[in-house]
């Protein structure tokens, strides 16, 4: 088996952006900036002939490239019991047409398709256990001094096929295929 899902790679200049919001929340741990990037979809768990499936899905995606935009930050879960904190990625029409097309390719390659209303975002930390009282406190914080963040647009030229392997220090991401936008 082998866990899978696609996403979109960000420039450095934008992970040591990002990696510079790493602080604030003790006991949050904070994603390493090699592992930042924008999910289009997870797959989850695959057998490793079914992953040749799903490449040669994505390898008939066909969509432009585009700019995008990171800005504001948020939370997933009650701000008490919050699980990650996130920059937020700007609405974008192209984003969501690739993001559809990634989906219809997926599905065709025999995956269910996702329940989930997709909510672009770059991780940047997960939170874990009760994170009531004091910590819910330093994620308001959190919130509150960075929600103003903004970067510069950025050019999305390709997507990535990512296998996900999981180990006590966190994710470990490797990209199995780039396709080209364009």
């Amino acid at each position: 088996m082998i866990r899978l899902f696609v996403g979109l790679d960000l420039p450095e200049t934008l992970r040591d952006t990002l990696s510079m919001l790493e602080r604030g929340i003790p006991g949050a741990r904070w994603v390493e900036s090699g592992n930042y990037h924008v999910t289009l979809r997870f797959v989850g768990e695959a057998p490793e002939d079914r992953a040749e499936d799903i490449d040669a899905a994505l390898g008939a995606v066909r969509a432009p490239p585009f700019a995008l935009s990171l800005a504001g930050v948020g939370h997933f879960g009650k701000l008490r019991k919050a699980r990650s904190v996130w920059a937020g990625v700007e609405a974008n029409a192209a984003l969501a047409r690739l993001r559809a097309s990634v989906e219809s390719a997926v599905v065709r390659a025999g995956f269910p398709a996702e329940a989930r209303k997709f909510r672009p975002h770059v991780t940047l930390a997960r939170i874990g256990g009760e994170t009531g009282g004091e910590t819910g406190h330093h994620v308001a914080n959190f919130l509150s001094e960075h929600g103003d963040f903004r970067a510069p647009p950025f050019e999305v030229g390709d997507f990535v096929l990512y296998e996900s392997r999981l180990t006590r220090h966190g994710a470990m991401y490797r990209p199995l295929r780039r396709y080209a936008l364009g």
